[in-house]
């Protein structure tokens, strides 16, 4: 008989959590209360690149299985995934190449290479996502798979053991609830970290750009569009500020020495920054199932998917044998 899972959470971690164990023939299915282009993953910038998450060793392990899989699925087209060539600027001294990246054929740049008021650099080739196509790319194959989901189910304390749903029908359960983990758990080592960003229309931009000091900022350009970023404050206002877009739109135009881009939208999400780190680990409910917990990926979310995805697998085949 095949195992009966429930995936809590329909963001990049629910979803390829969901893929994994729909792919390998077990009974799977998504409950979240927002699903598509209201989730927090939808507002992300989503480049591949280690941020704002703990512990490092465990990130940097997760994040290189996350990379060689979203290096394969550049090859489908409909999946949203290229590789383009990421820029890492900063604007006072020498910036650190982080310790991954010389693996990956990371390099420092050239003084030529370098963009006005910027004082050093290095460039690497990652995944970049564009969530408008990726997150329903994702459903797609979970759907193939057999999966199903159920939206606008909305959770609360203590409802693993309550809800009638993951009482009756499931072995396993996986919370990948992101920032709504801080209710469901509750988990209250997590905290917002608010992020806005401003989407413009399409630019002639041959590789992303990211500033990590002061001020932050950052440019992803997309086969349609380009993404402007950003913003990392503890908030948990879900509203876009016409204050921080202006800023956005602002910076970005004058770091790329271009005239202001035509706004197409604003989105913003809360990042599921977990001061303790990310939580992926396994407790026991009641009738003996399997809770497996995978949440608290700050800014990483997509670039932890697949890394954790594969954890949360190895655990359930563990606990479920």
């Amino acid at each position: 008989m095949r195992d009966r899972i429930a995936v809590i959470g329909a963001g990049v971690s629910g979803l390829t959590s969901a893929v994994l164990f729909a792919e390998r023939g077990h009974l799977t299915t998504i409950f979240a209360h927002e699903i598509g282009e209201r989730t927090t993953s939808a507002a992300a910038g989503a480049i591949w690149f280690p941020y704002d998450a703990e512990p490092a060793g465990a990130v940097i392990k997760w994040s290189l299985t996350t990379f060689a899989r979203l290096r394969d699925i550049c090859a489908e087209t409909l999946s949203g995934v290229s590789m383009v060539e990421l820029r890492c600027f900063a604007t006072a001294g020498e910036l650190p190449m982080p310790d991954w990246a010389p693996s990956l054929g990371a390099r420092r740049l050239e003084h030529g290479e370098l963009l006005a008021s910027f004082t050093s650099g290095f460039t690497v080739v990652v995944p970049l996502i564009d969530t408008s196509r990726y997150l329903d790319y994702l459903a797609a194959r979970f759907r193939a798979a057999g999966g199903s989901i159920v939206p606008n189910i909305l959770f609360s304390a203590g409802d693993f053991e309550k809800h009638k749903q993951l009482r009756r029908d499931v072995d396993c359960i996986i919370n990948c609830s992101g920032i709504g983990a801080q209710r469901l758990v509750p988990d209250p080592d997590l905290e917002p970290h608010r992020g806005q960003i401003a989407i413009v229309e399409k630019l002639a931009l041959g590789y992303a750009v990211v500033c990590d000091d002061s001020p932050f900022m950052y440019a992803f350009p997309r086969s349609g569009d380009c993404v402007f970023g950003g913003t990392n404050t503890i908030s948990d206002e879900r509203a876009p500020d016409p204050a921080d877009t202006e800023r956005i739109v602002a910076e970005c135009s004058r770091v790329l020495n271009i005239d202001r881009p035509r706004v197409l939208a604003e989105r913003v999400g809360l990042r599921p920054f977990r001061r303790s780190g990310v939580r992926l680990e396994a407790e026991v409910l009641g009738e003996g199932r399997t809770l497996i917990h995978n949440y608290g990926h700050g800014g990483s979310g997509f670039t932890l998917s697949w890394g954790c995805a594969e954890e949360v697998f190895d655990l359930a085949r563990t606990r479920l044998r």
